[in-house]
């Protein structure tokens, strides 16, 4: 466990730009989004190509865990230089840092948090690794695979179908929980809670 007072760094991986924003690739920051709002606050521009939250989770006041809460500009498969770029600034250890993202082996809705581990072919993932190792967290929201023949590229790009749409909102919900769960209560706490 760290030491309260060392900041963390939450990162909802996505890419960019409206014509992205409802795409399955994106859920990353949808829930870095709903996170925003639960600390009433709004995403301002940093200069490591991030647009940056700074605030707390859990307990209210001094008492909750400093949180930076990031949504790197890059597009996705470069990911890895505004984060390492915010590690720097705000010093945050890489174990203090976590990447959620959408996850193409898990069933829709379902998480999976850990700690470290292989990139699994996620294009932000591999570059987030590249730039500072493997030995930070994961908030994995599982997205299903592509059906038929369809490519996966063409798959994460497209937005969440009309069903997985109507239960979306609560599925986003839940992974904001299990991430303020994972920082102000551990990795196998979340795990224990959220693992589904």
């Amino acid at each position: 466990m760290t030491d309260a007072a060392e900041p963390w760094l939450i990162v909802g991986l996505g890419n960019p730009g409206p014509e992205y924003a409802a795409n399955r690739h994106n859920v990353g920051f949808m829930v870095a989004d709903l996170l925003a709002e639960r600390m009433r606050s709004k995403f301002k521009a940093h200069k490591a190509r991030a647009q940056v939250v700074e605030g707390r989770v859990g307990a209210p006041g001094p008492a909750g865990r400093r949180v930076v809460l990031a949504k790197p500009l890059s597009y996705m498969n470069l990911s890895g230089g505004p984060v390492a770029a915010l590690r720097d600034f705000y010093k945050v250890e890489t174990a203090n840092i976590v990447a959620i993202h959408d996850e193409l082996d898990i069933d829709h809705g379902v998480l999976r948090l850990k700690l470290g581990g292989g990139d699994n072919g996620h294009n932000g993932l591999k570059s987030m690794t590249k730039s500072m190792g493997p030995d930070y967290h994961r908030v994995r929201f599982g997205i299903g695979r592509p059906p038929g023949r369809m490519q996966v590229a063409d798959f994460v790009l497209k937005d969440f179908s009309s069903t997985e749409r109507k239960e979306l909102d609560f599925f986003v919900d839940r992974a904001a929980d299990a991430v303020e769960c994972l920082v102000t209560e551990g990795l196998e706490r979340a795990q224990t809670t959220y693992n589904s």
